[in-house]
């Protein structure tokens, strides 16, 4: 491992074929960089047995599943027991990525909500963090998870979250977290990183979803684990705090929301 603060890179898809044959490397490029652990998140429920077995291979990766919301209408329905059977393994720590898209596939909105409130139950179910992908659905999103939310408390990370204010402040409101990608590093994007800023510390995730979104210097090429120290950075300015600082208060963050890698790892 390195000298450099540890980070988690606390969503990233490393079954994609961008990672071919080049995975080893690309974790160990990781561990160089800091970030000694990676959650891989399977986004179709057929495929979790080779993301299972990326986490099996390799003592840093964990793991989490779930029907991603613009695969909702191609693939079977996910239930709850199907999801909570899965959580049996000692390295699947998330449920999801779930969530709403109406950006590309707003044709399917209703099968999303179904699915979104799947997961949930899920998540409620097993005291596992729900894992949110939402774009161009602030409103429907908010109304979704406020309403479950009262119907049974359960924990939640707005992965790679882009959206607006008001759906921010709507997840900061129930507890859940905000996870930071490459896109706060962006020049452009400065309203995002105001709406980082107005949360509290105790609420921010850091990741790639690599391997899309590379932060710049990598901005435009493929995105890997390595690179959420870029974001990380971006992070400590946003918060006014040194890297090491950041660093340790996304670990900490990353711990209590996903215990179950935390409690993996002290078992060990």
């Amino acid at each position: 491992m390195s000298d450099e603060p540890r980070i988690t890179d606390s969503h990233c898809h490393l079954d994609f074929p961008d990672f071919e044959g080049e995975l080893p490397d690309v974790i160990d490029r990781a561990h160089t960089a800091g970030v000694h652990r990676m959650v891989t998140i399977c986004t179709k429920l057929r495929l979790e047995p080779q993301v299972r077995a990326l986490a099996e291979a390799h003592d840093s990766v964990f793991y989490a599943a779930g029907t991603h919301p613009m695969s909702v209408a191609a693939e079977p329905m996910a239930t709850v027991d199907e999801l909570i059977a899965l959580t049996k393994h000692p390295k699947m720590v998330g449920i999801g990525e779930s969530g709403l898209d109406y950006h590309y596939t707003s044709e399917s909105a209703q099968a999303q909500q179904e699915s979104l409130r799947v997961h949930i139950a899920a998540a409620r179910d097993t005291g596992l963090p729900l894992i949110i992908h939402a774009r161009a659905a602030d409103e429907d999103m908010a109304r979704i998870l406020t309403e479950e939310h009262k119907a049974g408390a359960y924990s939640c990370v707005m992965h790679c979250f882009s959206s607006g204010a008001g759906l921010a402040r709507a997840a900061l409101d129930l507890g859940f977290y905000l996870s930071m990608s490459g896109i706060a590093a962006f020049p452009k994007s400065q309203d995002l990183r105001d709406i980082f800023a107005a949360a509290s510390l105790d609420r921010i995730l850091v990741e790639t979803d690599s391997p899309y979104l590379a932060p710049p210097p990598h901005r435009g090429k493929r995105n890997e684990p390595a690179y959420t120290a870029h974001t990380a950075r971006v992070g400590a300015e946003i918060f006014g705090l040194d890297y090491a600082e950041f660093a340790a208060a996304t670990e900490a963050n990353f711990e209590r929301l996903f215990w179950k890698a935390a409690a993996y790892e002290a078992a060990a």
